[in-house]
């Protein structure tokens, strides 16, 4: 049972060990393959770090441009009531004077 040859493993050649092992050069040019890659995907990701980043200034840029139109709007909108009622208008500054000055009394 000892020398049974179902149970026994197949011992390795020199020769078929060294067909199994890949050379220095083979290894050489999958290290030279595994750089590029990693080169590619450096580049990738940063295109695609610059293409988000000017899509988020753009972004940012067309909101900031939304809040200041509609802001000089709201002015343009006070301007007109205080020149149309100005005895009102003085007198809700006057109301907000007095109430800021209380507030910065406490």
């Amino acid at each position: 049972m000892a020398n049974d040859p179902s149970t026994s493993t197949p011992k390795a050649t020199p020769k078929a060990a060294a067909a199994r092992e890949p050379s220095y050069e083979e290894l050489s040019q999958q290290v030279d393959t595994l750089k590029s890659d990693i080169r590619r995907l450096t580049d990738s990701l940063g295109d695609y770090g610059k293409a988000r980043g000017r899509y988020y200034q753009g972004e940012a840029q067309r909101r900031a441009d939304h809040f200041r139109d509609e802001a000089q709007g709201k002015v343009d909108e006070v301007e007109t009531y205080v020149h149309e009622n100005p005895a009102t208008a003085l007198g809700i500054a006057a109301g907000i004077g007095l109430l800021l000055g209380l507030l910065s009394r406490r």
